[in-house]
């Protein structure tokens, strides 16, 4: 059995060559023992195969991380081992558009592009998120034509042969030994033209149509998300797989609740003596009603978290949290008996005020009789500017 040769010394690079460096010494040896520079030279036609397996090992950081540790015997068997390509067609067919289809402009490969996306855009509500639902979404995209089944040609005629690429799809450009394969820019890779084009379509075989799908919103989306519907966009000009529809998402603000990520947040008024003597709060969930209770000297602007009240994460298990805010609400009108008993409250703070309030109070005092006994001490011989 033929000895295999170091890939590095195949490609004529040094061990810790980068990606770039493999590439381009990869790229000039291929040119040079490409099939079509050396016709029926079957030493020519080892090399390079030969190259093409060394690339592929050393192209890829794991195969190579494997070969750099136990050489040929880590990557043999795998798909860049021994004898990886069973023949050249192989070799184009895995590296031909890494060099811009520079190999076998003749080979009839055709390229096939998939069909191109569509959005689409769906509006919820706060609980339509929270929950997931199905919706029906209207989108536009193109089919192929009714008049023409989708060929671009008028009823009764049919599409030529295109003369330019003889029907290939494909031309070939000759720049010295190099070889570069391009789209025929009569047929746009059809292959074929239209001498009298349907009318509908204008030639093209396909035409604008409005579609209705479903689509299923799973739970916790946000503002902002995309949700695809695979195979529902553009149908492909060469047969290839379709294009996705891409539904972008909406959710409507909330009268009630505010979203921070996987939490909601509600701001709830409170009075004056619910804040100070504690209570049984009732609040809003996104399921119904709950509580929290509220201890004695609660503060406008306190929060209380009800846990696992908030909202999904389509990416993870687990639902976030409720932040209840409480605000202190004071009233602009007050019940006769209301305003007598806050004023008698306004009464007995002053005899029995606050120790906050108390320090502050005495300092005012402090203040303003530090200046009454400045006045009286004012230096003998002063003069007031008075007259």
């Amino acid at each position: 059995m033929a000895t295999q040769r170091d890939y590095y010394e195949v490609l004529g690079v040094s061990r810790d060559a980068d990606g770039t460096t493999i590439a381009t010494a990869y790229r000039k040896l291929a040119i040079k023992y490409h099939p079509d520079k050396n016709p029926g030279d079957e030493e020519a036609i080892a090399r390079f195969k030969e190259c093409a397996e060394a690339f592929e090992v050393l192209n890829d950081a794991e195969k190579r991380s494997r070969y750099d540790r136990f050489g040929h015997a880590g990557v043999n068997g795998a798909a860049g081992g021994r004898h990886g390509f069973n023949d050249v067609e192989d070799i184009f067919s895995a590296f031909g558009d890494i060099f811009g289809d520079m190999f076998g402009g003749g080979r009839g490969r055709t390229r096939v592009r998939q069909g191109r996306d569509v959005r689409c855009d769906v509006t919820l509500t706060l609980h339509e998120a929270a929950e997931g639902v199905t919706k029906t979404v209207e989108f536009q995209r193109h089919e192929p034509c009714d008049d023409c089944d989708g060929s671009g040609a008028a009823p009764g005629s049919e599409r030529q042969t295109c003369g330019y690429c003889a029907g290939h799809g494909r031309v070939v450009q000759s720049a010295g030994i190099i070889r570069m394969q391009t789209t025929c820019p009569a047929c746009h890779g059809a292959g074929s033209t239209v001498s009298k084009p349907c009318r509908p379509c204008r030639g093209t075989g396909q035409r604008l149509k409005s579609v209705q799908t479903e689509v299923r919103i799973p739970a916790g989306v946000d503002d902002g998300t995309r949700v695809r519907i695979t195979g529902h966009g553009e149908p492909s000009p060469d047969g290839g797989p379709a294009g996705d529809c891409y539904c972008f998402i909406s959710v409507l603000s909330h009268p009630l609740f505010e979203r921070e990520g996987q939490h909601l947040v509600v701001r709830v008024p409170i009075s004056y003596t619910q804040a100070a003597l504690g209570c049984e709060l009732e609040v809003p969930t996104l399921d119904g009603r709950d509580t929290v209770t509220l201890p004695p000297g609660t503060q406008s602007g306190d929060v209380f978290k009800l846990d696992g009240r908030g909202m999904p994460d389509p990416r993870r298990h687990g639902l976030g949290d409720l932040l209840v805010q409480v605000m202190i609400e004071v009233p602009k009108k007050l019940a006769p008996d209301e305003e007598r008993l806050l004023r008698e409250l306004a009464g007995l703070e002053h005899k029995n005020v606050a120790p906050q309030r108390k320090s502050f109070f005495k300092q005012l005092k402090d203040y303003f009789v530090g200046e009454e006994e400045g006045d009286k001490t004012a230096p003998a011989g002063a003069k007031s500017s008075d007259k």
